[in-house]
């Protein structure tokens, strides 16, 4: 979907910041110089965007007043918000009937089951039975769905797991074993987990005409995070249990005639993305039409591009979120916007990848308590208020360093190397427009060189006075994100 270039100044009207609050802050500290020189003759394939998990923040606001909800879902997919083209749907296991509730808020994603009265145990459920399936369930996330179809020419969408329905599981618990090293599907049950999750897939689209590219069956699978007294859904997968679920879900997919293929492995992080795959046998690898790796860590992305590139698999950073560690909750502050921003340079860098997408784009107002709360998400808003509203929405900073990139480096742009540390360069499709996201997490201003001849520049800014504003020349002040746009001519 093209994006509106008026798109650079919509949101500062829709915000009515300041005169005051744009000006530029005075300086007499001297630019250093920075030459960027983007490799043109090196750019990769095809970018296919931004987005987000939807899961939790989508199973709370999905319920809202009508008006709140289309303005969250305009500043994320609308076409003069962020622009994002991409979602991931979280598929809930959904817990025991009667379980006293120990999710965080938004993390009891329902599942799509229905257990029968009288039903015992955990053997009970039986996916060929119509009447043991629940399809009204899951009514706020599935709202998000229909509204990124509504702003979204072809949008890519992705289902997920973090857990399977509580009878699947060794504990009980769809938030892990009881020790987060050991697996918590029961043995053997892969293909009906997997016969779960591509119901629901072949259930979803056909009800709300849309298409999933892509399952992923396991999520952060080979870590010890998920453990009975956890707040979230999710579960341990040995990378022997991975291969063997992937293999189920594909398979599954298949007998139902589904184009949907399966991504893995999901995990927290490349160094363990990479054990995963070292052990999976030849029939997993074949399985995979997608390989999806997180970046709450960054050692050995490259190791991961690399299998990527050997094995000819689309390559997804599917989840992360950088707040600056113990940051207070701040709707202003730079810290955590310039963490982010340059988490995502590199990211780009050094993974290579095919998308970039975000973990809960909404998060809870985390100041409670007496606690200084976090920045983790783009919005805050009370996701603990009552759904009848009304909700106080909070655009962060950190949805302005996002917009840096997702407004500019659209789908079909291709990255092309930048030799700066702290730039991401993009081409687009025609190479008459070259993007440079650029982060000053410094205290000096860079005066930024491009020895690219014929070129004209314009540049946008986020600072702490100002959001999304152009202004003349192309140095970046202290401590700010700045883009870049060049045109041939």
């Amino acid at each position: 979907m093209a994006l509106s270039r008026r798109g650079i100044f919509g949101l500062l009207a829709g915000l009515a910041i300041s005169p005051r609050a744009l000006a530029a802050p005075p300086s007499s500290t001297p630019a250093v110089r920075v030459t960027l020189r983007p490799a043109l003759d090196r750019a990769g394939p095809a970018f296919e965007g931004w987005g987000t998990a939807l899961a939790w923040f989508a199973n709370v606001t999905g319920g809202w007043p009508d008006a709140e909800r289309r303005r969250l879902a305009d500043l994320f997919y609308g076409p003069d918000g962020l622009g994002w083209t991409i979602g991931r749907y979280n598929i809930g296991g959904g817990a025991r009937p009667g379980d006293p509730p120990h999710l965080r808020t938004g993390a009891a994603v329902p599942g799509f089951w229905r257990q029968p009265a009288g039903a015992e145990g955990q053997d009970w459920w039986r996916p060929d039975d119509e009447s043991m399936w629940d399809w009204s369930a899951d009514a706020n996330q599935r709202w998000w769905l229909d509204a990124i179809k509504a702003r979204v020419d072809q949008p890519i969408l992705e289902a997920f797991s973090n857990s399977p329905p509580w009878f699947m599981t060794v504990s009980g618990k769809v938030s892990g074993a009881v020790k987060g090293t050991d697996d918590n599907l029961r043995p053997g049950l892969e293909p009906l987990f997997a016969a779960y999750l591509a119901r629901v897939v072949d259930e979803l689209q056909r009800r709300h005409g849309i298409a999933f590219r892509t399952l992923s069956p396991v999520n952060e699978p080979n870590t010890d995070y998920w453990f009975a007294a956890n707040t979230q859904e999710g579960a341990h997968w040995s990378p022997a249990r991975q291969a063997a679920m992937i293999v189920a879900s594909a398979a599954a997919l298949r007998t139902r005639g589904l184009k949907t293929v399966v991504s893995a492995p999901d995990e927290t992080n490349s160094h363990l993305f990479l054990a995963d795959w070292e052990a999976y046998p030849a029939e997993a690898r074949a399985a995979v039409g997608q390989l999806n790796v997180h970046s709450y860590g960054v050692v050995n992305q490259t190791g991961v591009r690399d299998v990527a590139t050997a094995s000819g698999i689309r390559l997804w950073m599917s989840e992360n979120d950088t707040p600056l560690d113990k940051e207070p909750e701040t709707f202003d502050g730079m810290g955590s916007p310039l963490a982010l921003a340059e988490h995502v340079v590199m990211d780009l860098k050094r993974l290579e990848p095919a998308a970039w997408v975000f973990w809960q784009a909404v998060e809870d107002l985390s100041t409670r308590e007496g606690k200084p709360g976090s920045n983790w998400g783009l919005v805050k808003a009370d996701l603990r208020g009552p759904p009848e509203g009304p909700h106080a929405i909070h655009v962060t900073a950190k949805y302005h360093a996002m917009a840096h990139f997702s407004r500019y480096i659209r789908p079909g742009y291709r990255l092309t190397p930048v030799d700066d540390l702290d730039t991401v360069g993009a081409v687009s499709p025609d190479g008459a427009e070259l993007v440079l996201v650029h982060v000053n997490g410094g205290i000096m201003p860079r005066d930024l060189a491009t020895p690219l001849a014929g070129w004209s520049a314009r540049m946008v800014v986020t600072d702490a006075t100002r959001r999304l504003q152009q202004i003349a020349g192309t140095v970046a002040p202290p401590r700010s994100i700045v883009t870049l746009v060049l045109r041939r001519g």
